[in-house]
C-alpha cells in the first residue's frame, strides 16, 4: 500500500517550481491556473522572489501548494499514472492537507489556490505581530513536549502545536509563555529548544478567529469526496465524507497536528510506502517515526521520472 504526502509551511524557497516549469507544460499550466484564481503573479515571486515577500505566510500556503500539485500533475499527464491507481491514502501537512485534498480530487485547484490565500491571511490577521511565538522542542516526545508547555503556561496559551516525529515537536502560544517553555525545556528533559522564525502561532486556541473566518470560506466552498481516503491531521484517522472533511479543515487551524499518529496508522493500516510531493520535509519524519517503510521525496523532473518507471 501507498501514501502520497504532501509538505507545509518551512518548505518554501525561492526559486521553487522554477526548474519544472521550464521543463514542462503541464508544471506551467498549475501555475498559471493559480496565478489567475489568486489575481496575482505568485509563480513569478516562487520564481525569482523576494524571499521576504514569498515568506508571507498568504504567498507561501498557496506557493507550496501550487509547487506540489505542478509535480504531481506531471506525474500524472507526462508519466501516465492516475493517484486513483496509486496512491490507497492522502495526508499533509497543516497547509498541506489542502494539497492532498486538492491531489485527491476533492477541491479544485484554483479553490484550493484561494482558501490557501485566505487562510493564510487570516492566521497572521489572528495574532498581532509579536503577541505569538512557537518553538520546536527537539529530543522531547509529545509527553514531554505537553508537561513543559503546561508548567510555562502560568495561564497564558502555550501548548503542543505539531507532534512531528518522536524526538521533535512544536509548541504554540503566548510568546512570553513559549519564551518561559524554551528556557525550561533543557531542564524537563529536551535536548534543546530553538524559537521558531515565522509570523504567528499556528495551531494553537489563539487562532479562533482565523479558524472562524476559514469556517465561512469553507462553508462556501465545493467539497467533494476524494478520490482516496484522507489521513487528518486532527483525528490521525482516516475520512472520505465531504461534510467531515469540512469541519476537519476548520478545526485543524486551532488544533494539533498529529503526523507522528497519522504515520504510524497509515504504517498500521498496511501503507509501506510513502511518496512525498514538491519537498523533501516529510520523509525524514517519516523515517524516524516507522523506519522500516519505503520514502521518495519527488520533486525535481529526474524524480518525476524515477517514480514514474518504479510506480
Amino acid at each position: 500500500m501507498r501514501a502520497f504526502v504532501f509538505p507545509g509551511q518551512g518548505s518554501q524557497v525561492v526559486g521553487m517550481g522554477s526548474a519544472l516549469a521550464a521543463a514542462s507544460p503541464v508544471a506551467r499550466a498549475v501555475f498559471q491556473e493559480v496565478d489567475e484564481a489568486l489575481g496575482q503573479h505568485l509563480f513569478r515571486l516562487m520564481r525569482d522572489g523576494p524571499e521576504d515577500q514569498l515568506q508571507l505566510t498568504e504567498n507561501a500556503q498557496p506557493a507550496i501548494m501550487a509547487n506540489a500539485i505542478a509535480t504531481l500533475r506531471v506525474l500524472e499527464e507526462e508519466g501516465g499514472i492516475r493517484l486513483a491507481d496509486k496512491a490507497d491514502y492522502v495526508a499533509g501537512h497543516s497547509l498541506g492537507e489542502y494539497s492532498a485534498l486538492c491531489a485527491a480530487g476533492s477541491i479544485d485547484l484554483a479553490t484550493t489556490a484561494r482558501l490557501l490565500k485566505l487562510r493564510g491571511q487570516a492566521m497572521q490577521a489572528a495574532v498581532p505581530v509579536g503577541i505569538g511565538a512557537m518553538a520546536a522542542l527537539l529530543g522531547a516526545d509529545v509527553e514531554k513536549a505537553r508537561a513543559i508547555a503546561e508548567a510555562a503556561a502560568e495561564g497564558e496559551v502555550c501548548t503542543v502545536a505539531n507532534d512531528n516525529d518522536p524526538s521533535q515537536v512544536v509548541i504554540s502560544g503566548h510568546r512570553s509563555a513559549i519564551e518561559r517553555a524554551v528556557a525550561l525545556a533543557k531542564d524537563m528533559g529536551a535536548k534543546r529548544a530553538v524559537l521558531l522564525p515565522v509570523s504567528a502561532p499556528f495551531h494553537c486556541a489563539l487562532m479562533q478567529p482565523a479558524a472562524d473566518a476559514m469556517d465561512r470560506a469553507l462553508a462556501d466552498a465545493r467539497i467533494e469526496a476524494p478520490l482516496v481516503p484522507l489521513f487528518a491531521n486532527v483525528t490521525a484517522a482516516a475520512v472520505a465524507d465531504a461534510g467531515t472533511i469540512r469541519r476537519l479543515l476548520v478545526e485543524q487551524v486551532t488544533g494539533m497536528v498529529r503526523w507522528r499518529e497519522s504515520v504510524l496508522a497509515m504504517a498500521e493500516t498496511g501503507v509501506e510506502r510513502f511518496v512525498e510531493f514538491g519537498g523533501k520535509v516529510l520523509t525524514p519524519m517519516i523515517k524516524r517515526i516507522a523506519p522500516d517503510v519505503e520514502t521518495a521525496s519527488v520533486v525535481t523532473m529526474d524524480d518525476i521520472e524515477a517514480l514514474a518507471k518504479a510506480l
